[in-house]
């Protein structure tokens, strides 16, 4: 499962990461505000509507700490965690009185939040998540207290109408805690739905000890050795998630590295390359692109004229017309950057596919391949339009830039010869009113979704 996470997956999950080391911000604080006040409201409505009677101690004593202990076996997902408590919580839902299972859910997971606390693992005030977190309960404990009826004693009907209201009250609650508070589209959110697998998997074995809990308490302890295999287990793939992350950041931050070594090495590559990013990252806003083809984007916007490097300075920079020799030459920056980021290795293959071919034409005639059409990769059809508007737009050691007008017309003219219609249209449409044309900053300045962390610099 770890190698199969996707870029927009990477990034939630290293989100996840920081924000459970990092303080908790006003703005999550006004989302659980409501969202536990929803709890405890609820509970009210239950406890309200079937009122706890007597219950057996130890049974219930045993089967809270078994839920304690699952709620600290974790395993890591984009938006958060998922875990192992179905195994504690139906024996728990079999043993207590309905009404107070959710507040016997919530201290289990306030016991289980305190010692990762302890281990330095969560801020403490991060505990305020975990009401929301309780929600999960309310629906089967709804679904007995309508019923009237106590668990053990219900049909099978019942039990999987319980399931069911258990899995839709903890989907809709999470749906809209992270689409307020990390702006998660629904899409995204019913990716990580293969979770309730997990519980509807161990729900048989969580059924087989809650129909034994009152005869015989100490069945209770029964999934200790299987929630153990399971920390084993979340533990090694956090490892794995860790690493994975770590090495993502090693290619981005080589790749930014390489950046500063293109600006460096030529300031006007380097200045050029930032202001074809800020355009690229538009055009990709418009065209609705994904999160990892707006990652190769961004970084085939940045990176592609790396291989200029490799060519030497007085061909990079002659003032004049290259001869065919000189030529010949320029163009293998192109291949030269691909090797370069070949080298890095990861995800820059991708993005040095891009590299390799942000010189071909629509028309086919182009290089180094000869590529036509929707042969060239989408991102590097964004860069190659991108690349041609920012260099007219601006001051070469051979000419002044073009004005706007001219610059547009140029683009218009090569529509369906060297650029994509499609690309040309969206470019157009983003450098705005004649007015923000006249001065190429302002164009910069206008375009929306551009990265601070790559265009600011």
């Amino acid at each position: 499962m770890v190698g199969k996470l996707n870029f927009e997956e990477q990034e939630l999950l290293a989100d996840t990461f920081a924000r459970a080391e990092a303080d908790f911000t006003p703005r999550e604080a006004l989302i659980e505000l409501p969202v536990a006040v929803g709890f405890f409201a609820a509970v009210a409505v239950v406890w309200a509507a079937w009122p706890p009677h007597g219950f057996e101690l130890l049974p219930c004593v045993l089967c809270l700490v078994v839920m304690a202990f699952a709620s600290i076996v974790r395993f890591d997902t984009p938006f958060g965690f998922t875990l192992a408590t179905q195994l504690a919580f139906v024996p728990l839902l079999f043993a207590m009185p309905v009404a107070a299972v959710p507040l016997a859910v919530l201290a289990a997971l306030l016991l289980a939040g305190a010692f990762e606390v302890w281990r330095g693992n969560l801020r403490p005030l991060r505990l305020l998540l975990i009401p929301g977190n309780s929600w999960f309960a309310i629906g089967p404990v709804a679904v007995f207290a309508v019923a009237h009826t106590e668990p053990r004693h219900a049909g099978a009907a019942l039990l999987v109408i319980a399931l069911a209201a258990q899995f839709a009250v903890d989907f809709g609650v999470s749906s809209l805690r992270f689409a307020e508070a990390r702006d998660a589209g629904l899409t995204a959110q019913l990716r990580e739905s293969w979770v309730y697998l997990i519980d509807i998997a161990l729900t048989g074995m969580g059924l087989v000890v809650a129909e034994q809990v009152h005869e015989h308490p100490f069945v209770a302890l029964a999934p200790l050795p299987l929630l153990g295999l399971l920390a084993w287990f979340a533990g090694e793939r956090r490892e794995r998630l860790v690493n994975l992350l770590e090495l993502n950041s090693a290619y981005r931050g080589t790749a930014l590295v390489l950046g500063d070594v293109v600006e460096a090495d030529d300031g006007y590559t380097g200045v050029h390359c930032r202001g074809v990013l800020g355009l690229a990252l538009a055009v990709a806003d418009e065209l609705g692109l994904g999160a990892e083809q707006r990652r190769n984007l961004e970084f085939g916007a940045l990176l592609h004229d790396v291989g200029k490097i490799a060519i030497p300075k007085e061909i990079v920079n002659k003032p004049g017309k290259l001869d065919p020799e000189e030529w010949q030459i320029i163009k293998t920056h192109t291949l030269e950057g691909q090797n370069m980021l070949d080298r890095i290795g990861g995800f820059m293959h991708d993005v040095g596919l891009i590299v390799r071919s942000h010189h071909e034409r629509w028309d086919g005639g182009g290089y180094p391949d000869g590529l036509k059409g929707e042969e060239i990769p989408l991102e590097a059809r964004i860069v190659t339009c991108c690349d041609s508007w920012n260099a007219m737009r601006t001051d070469r050691a051979y000419r002044k830039a073009l004005p706007s007008d001219l610059a547009l017309a140029e683009l218009s003219a090569n529509s369906g010869r060297q650029f994509d219609p499609r690309i040309v249209e969206v470019v157009t449409s983003i450098v705005g009113t004649a007015a923000e044309q006249a001065d190429p900053s302002a164009e910069l300045t206008a375009m929306r979704g551009t990265s601070p962390s790559l265009v600011a610099g």
